[in-house]
């Protein structure tokens, strides 16, 4: 015989052919009626859940009746399956007669990856929990008290928790990571506002968003997509310590833009700690020095890379010290580049201190004296014990939500990662660090009267004012669209409401934003 296979191959065929169908048959028949009894009972709907309470508080000697709803929203894919509970917390005041007349505004952190509990327990919202000033906030018990910061007399409050962050989970089909990524973080948030306005009837209120960090990042993106895809407009949009383009921020190889943005900010902080030799007393004009000296002297020495001579780089390395407080010799070791993480470890290394990343004025001690690059961010460890206790406290016992639930402050990723993939702005070319400059010019462009204001606190070590200045700088804008950009500045860090004066002076400045985008 010619066939490869041999007689016990093919009565092993044979057996297969003739044995297999019968005992498939069987196992089909025996199966069936477990099949159809699951077919009889349907997968039941994720229950969304809610609680109503009523309160009171006093802003600017006025009493303000307002309602705070605690609840989960069921989001759902494509084909209209469930797939998610998102969580917010909403303070409406409930005195009101005409809702289009009332602004709105969705507020949420960054990370990506973080709850609101920041923005929610330290900011606008009508509690706030008490820290200490640039310093570790002592254990338990914590304060929550009354905020005379609230901007309930302006404005509606919706604090939102991304999916996989605080009370929010994927239901179904669906995993928590499913909506980890740039695009599928803006499709989630806007099918939430898209559902909230919705069922409370407010599609006709003024609308703004409000977010810090990465939470600007994601405004942007969002902004962009509610117009384009849910014709949602918005009046205004707050950044709160902005980035988006997250190359301004990351110092990768053979990139010199970070290092050219972070000089005022280092320049700030060396004066704030009083390390530099000499100090000067105004330190708004120093950090104008700062920032011309950055963009020139300094930017040009670092652009010539390995053709600068080795006195044209002592001759920066000087000047590049009287700004930064860092030695001359270092500077020099460094190849005048000196990126965040060595900056925190080496600024205050002769005092045994680590220098905070988010808020420079916070620092910390040093276990390796040693050691090249920051442990730790001292601003982060001083006060999350406290914004993390007090949230869980009040959202218990006077939300009245969340019992039997545990909050996740951030995603607990594992091994997986933000996929920052992005479909928006008009790029060209590879790849590069993921930018959403071009589609807040998209939503400024089909919006023209959209406002954006930026705020930015001049010890943050994250997102650095001179690289956001920069980008609004550089959004290629008409003139007439340019001026619905508005930046401030306040004395403090990435969170600039933990300082009271700047609460005072955030709570002022967002405000008059919104009263003025109201009536534009």
């Amino acid at each position: 015989m010619n066939s490869p296979l041999g007689l016990r191959t093919w009565i092993a065929l044979l057996f297969f052919v003739a044995v297999v169908p019968f005992a498939v048959k069987a196992q089909e028949k025996e199966t069936k009626p477990a099949e159809s009894q699951a077919a009889a009972k349907p997968a039941e709907t994720p229950k969304e859940e809610s609680s109503v309470t009523e309160h009171s508080t006093k802003i600017g000697g006025q009493t303000i009746p307002y309602r705070a709803t605690a609840q989960t929203i069921l989001l759902k894919d494509d084909k209209g399956e469930p797939a998610a509970l998102l969580y917010s917390t909403a303070y409406t005041r409930n005195d009101v007669k005409d809702l289009s007349q009332r602004p709105l505004a969705f507020l949420y952190n960054g990370g990506p990856g973080s709850s609101s509990v920041w923005l929610h327990m330290g900011s606008v919202s009508p509690k706030r929990v008490i820290t200490v000033n640039a310093g570790v906030t002592p254990p338990a018990p914590y304060k929550v008290a009354d905020n005379p910061e609230c901007l309930l007399d302006k404005t509606d409050l919706v604090f939102v928790d991304p999916i996989g962050t605080g009370f929010s989970h994927a239901v179904g089909k669906a995993q928590d990571k499913d909506f980890w990524g740039v695009d599928q973080d803006v499709k989630s948030l806007a099918q939430f506002i898209a559902t909230y306005v919705t069922r409370n009837n407010r599609w006709n209120s003024p609308k703004f968003l409000i977010g810090e960090s990465y939470g600007t990042f994601r405004s942007a993106a969002l902004a962009n997509y509610l117009q384009d895809h849910d014709n949602i407009y918005l009046n205004g949009i707050v950044l709160v310590s902005s980035v988006l383009d997250l190359g301004t921020i990351s110092f990768n190889h053979g990139q010199d833009f970070p290092y050219i943005f972070y000089v005022p900010s280092y320049a700030a902080t060396a004066w704030y700690h009083k390390v530099l030799k000499d100090r000067p007393e105004n330190l708004s004009a120093f950090l104008d020095e700062a920032r011309k000296f950055a963009t020139t002297d300094y930017a040009g020495a670092l652009l010539k890379g390995g053709n600068l001579s080795a006195s044209e780089k002592a001759d920066v390395a000087k000047k590049l010290s009287r700004f930064t407080g860092l030695g001359e010799d270092y500077l020099i070791k460094a190849n005048l580049r000196v990126n965040l993480p060595q900056f925190m470890q080496e600024l205050q290394r002769s005092r045994g201190l680590t220098t905070g990343r988010l808020d420079a004025r916070f620092a910390g001690p040093t276990y390796d004296l040693l050691g090249e690059y920051a442990e730790y961010d001292p601003q982060e460890t001083a006060i999350s014990g406290a914004f993390v206790a007090a949230f869980n406290s009040y959202v218990r016992e006077e939300l009245k939500f969340g019992q039997d639930k545990s909050y996740k402050v951030s995603a607990e990723f594992g091994g997986n990662r933000w996929d920052w993939k992005h479909q928006g702005g008009n790029n060209f070319g590879f790849p590069g660090s993921p930018n959403v400059e071009g589609d807040l010019v998209g939503a400024m462009i089909a919006n023209p009267r959209l406002q954006v204001e930026v705020e930015n606190g001049i010890y943050d070590l994250a997102t650095p004012f001179l690289a956001t200045e920069y980008t609004m700088d550089h959004l290629g804008l008409a003139e007439n669209l340019r001026k619905n950009i508005h930046q401030q500045y306040y004395e403090a860090g990435h969170m600039m409401y933990v300082r009271d004066e700047d609460l005072a002076k955030l709570k002022k400045n967002i405000a008059s934003f919104i009263e003025s985008a109201v009536k534009q």
